[in-house]
């Protein structure tokens, strides 16, 4: 196998239209390309300046996930915190586990601060959403976000070899309307969103948010989601 390390997008997109397989860390692929073999030609971000920026609104797709820290918020800060072990931290990274992983650890903190992505293609540069990211599963150069006023996270202890542990983000963002809520959770391996303006009163703001997709967790995973919610903006006077 051929390893590429491009160190300017317009190398990077050469790679691409040569047929240059992505990789970060390879810790999601390595074992599959022992057993089926090796792509002729990878190409690793790891010398792309654009895709290693690590900022309080903007994260770079191949950063591995040790090297973030407190300059980005907190959700997305302890989100990769929590992911395996610190050798695959060192290892994994940003664009491997929210385009390459069915777990997706970062996607809920991500959405939360309604992040938007910055994508590379033979073609070139653009933008995208997250939801076409999960789906499409381009490379990916960046996360880019607007400062949230608040956030926090939680992820619930898992049983060896079992379903994947409950993940619960949260983020309260100044909107041209008041302040927007916006919640999101792994249930499983299904990650659902939900976003309100802030009520008055907590129980309102709960209130708006189960008439949204979070309607249809269990009771379980709506407890965490109301625990967490009530301590984001109880420590937040409303405007």
């Amino acid at each position: 196998m051929l390893l590429r390390l491009p160190t300017s997008v317009s190398e990077a997109r050469e790679c691409l239209a040569e047929g240059a397989v992505p990789i970060g860390g390879a810790t999601l692929v390595w074992a599959t390309w022992q057993r089926d073999g090796f792509p002729e030609l990878a190409m690793s971000l790891r010398e792309l300046p654009e895709a290693n920026v690590v900022g309080r609104r903007t994260l770079g797709g191949a950063v591995v996930l040790h090297r973030i820290d407190d300059r980005v918020p907190d959700v997305l800060r302890l989100a990769a915190a929590t992911v395996g072990t610190g050798a695959v931290r060192r290892t994994a990274t940003v664009g491997g586990n929210l385009v390459g992983s069915t777990l997706r650890c970062l996607l809920p903190a991500a959405l939360v601060l309604d992040a938007r992505a910055t994508v590379l293609e033979p073609e070139g540069v653009r933008e995208a959403d997250l939801s076409e990211v999960v789906a499409k599963r381009p490379v990916l150069l960046s996360l880019r976000w607007r400062e949230p006023i608040a956030c926090a996270y939680r992820k619930l202890p898992g049983e060896p070899g079992g379903p994947p542990p409950l993940v619960v983000a949260s983020a309260l963002h100044a909107d041209d309307h008041g302040d927007r809520l916006r919640v999101a959770v792994r249930d499983g391996y299904d990650v659902l969103g939900g976003s309100v303006l802030r009520a008055p009163g907590v129980a309102e703001t709960l209130s708006g948010l189960r008439g949204t997709a979070l309607g249809e967790l269990p009771a379980a995973a709506w407890e965490v989601v109301r625990s967490q919610v009530t301590g984001l903006l109880g420590g937040h006077a409303t405007h």
